[in-house]
């Protein structure tokens, strides 16, 4: 068995762990990490890059179409093997050079193989031949293993070979017809995805239609995918599915309903990637989230830390906030931490400091990038309400912007601001309508800093972009 030491070793290289590996280098200190898939992870090969690159060519397309003088010049459809092909580049076409030369580059060791904890600092990395290297960290162990799809039990799924999300990012043809369960985020952006390329879309939803979000997000993303031609069932379950050897995917539904598709895409949520870690040799259980401190520090049922503190967990694992901008935000404030306690220094976890992730329970952006696109961040008015918060709610017809206007003929949005009155701040922001990704850094700014009204009234948007819902709002707030 070889042997090496470094002051922190990472187990996972996607976006989490290289980030964690990149600020402890910055701060003078040794990393290793180890990955057993492609470094760079989920995100730059089945996720946040191959799907948004999946989606852009039709949200392009469906713009000019809302544009006279533009719309008369679209003259055919969408290649969708021209959009399969820009796919594959945004995600490497599945190879990892890049990452790797980066990793050199910034002087982290990489270790491929699986990486699971031997006791207290070791990491024992398997290589595809079988060998061992015992890694031993100095300082620190961070899991950054992120999550994979979750499939429910339910009788005849897996062996039906489902599509999850990686199948559904990766995919080397368009089905012809394609049954997805479940009406979160992946769900609906993946019915946006297959319905622009040809397919025939059926969507089976329990619960209803991006349920965390605003009501009324659920209800306008709903209505647009039936405009689209996607079949959504409200309220449908699967009991039963069942493969012809090769051929047809059939459904049974718990009301004795029938859905046959050629492909079926299960999206109803993750499970963490701890279940060959080495958590049962620190006293932990394989397969479960990880539980950490405001520090990112891994602690267990009893709230005690791991040993003298050594394991941290960042991104999906610790199942705070399953998104990558939120995971890479913590590996920032990981690295920094190791960085600080290895030089003897103290940790800042006052809410806001350097060394904790606050913005994950305070001011978490997203975006859905459906037809509309979703963009939000902070509290829900629900959320808000929940937590105790005397709010008020101000909701602006986004279309009666005169950027909005000018963006698209029949352009259709709203927003909804959430203010705690006793502190006269914004909690919350959601915006639904085309083209409004771009909109929501503005709002994140806004609550993280915490900003008063009345000095928000002095942030002038320009004219006429759609930002001027800021303007808007605010005098909808005044009256």
């Amino acid at each position: 068995m070889q042997n090496a030491m470094y002051d922190v070793i990472v187990i996972g290289a996607g976006p989490v762990g290289e980030n964690v590996a990149d600020r402890v280098v910055q701060g003078g200190l040794t990393a290793a990490i180890v990955e057993r898939e492609l470094v760079g992870g989920e995100c730059s090969y089945w996720a946040c890059m191959p799907t948004k690159a999946l989606l852009r060519s039709q949200s392009a397309l469906r713009a000019a179409r809302q544009l006279p003088g533009a719309r008369e010049a679209v003259t055919g459809e969408l290649d969708a093997a021209a959009v399969l092909r820009r796919r594959d580049s945004f995600a490497s076409h599945w190879k990892d050079d890049g990452q790797v030369s980066w990793l050199n580059s910034a002087g982290i060791a990489l270790y491929r193989g699986q990486g699971r904890i031997g006791s207290d600092r070791v990491v024992e990395v398997t290589g595809a031949d079988g060998a061992t290297t015992s890694l031993t960290a100095r300082h620190a162990v961070v899991i950054a293993t992120g999550s994979s799809a979750l499939v429910p039990d339910v009788a005849g799924l897996r062996e039906a070979a489902p599509w999850t999300s990686r199948e559904a990012a990766a995919a080397s043809e368009v089905p012809g017809r394609l049954a997805i369960i479940g009406g979160g985020v992946v769900a609906t952006e993946m019915a946006t995805t297959y319905a622009g390329l040809g397919s025939a879309v059926t969507v089976l939803v329990r619960d209803g239609v991006l349920t965390q979000a605003e009501p009324f997000v659920g209800e306008r993303v709903t209505q647009s995918l039936r405009e689209a031609g996607v079949s959504v069932h409200l309220g449908a379950e699967a009991a039963s599915v069942s493969r012809d050897g090769d051929g047809p995917v059939h459904v049974t539904l718990t009301d004795g309903g029938q859905v046959e598709a050629d492909e079926i895409l299960v999206a109803i949520g993750r499970t963490p990637n701890t279940h060959d870690v080495g958590l049962d040799r620190i006293g932990l259980k394989p397969g479960a989230w990880l539980t950490v401190d405001d520090t990112l520090r891994v602690i267990d049922g009893a709230g005690a830390l791991i040993g003298d503190g050594w394991l941290y967990a960042a991104g999906d694992v610790n199942r705070r906030v399953l998104l990558t901008h939120q995971g890479k935000y913590q590996a920032r404030a990981v690295g920094d931490v190791i960085v600080a306690r290895a030089r003897g220094e103290a940790a800042d976890d006052r809410p806001w400091g350097r060394h904790v992730a606050t913005a994950d329970e305070r001011a978490v952006p997203q975006v859905v990038f459906t037809d509309p696109e979703v963009a939000s961040v902070g509290l829900t008015a629900a959320a808000a309400e929940a937590a105790g918060l005397r709010i008020r709610v101000v909701d602006y017809d986004l279309a009666a912007v005169a950027g909005s206007a000018l963006h698209a003929d029949g352009y259709q949005g709203h927003a909804r601001m959430v203010v705690d009155e006793d502190r006269r701040v914004i909690v919350g922001l959601t915006l639904v309508g085309p083209d409004v990704a771009e909109l929501i850094h503005a709002a994140t700014i806004a609550i993280v800093g915490e900003v008063p009204l009345e000095r928000l009234w002095h942030a002038v948007p320009a004219y006429p972009t759609v930002s001027e819902v800021w303007l808007r709002l605010l005098e909808a707030y005044g009256r």
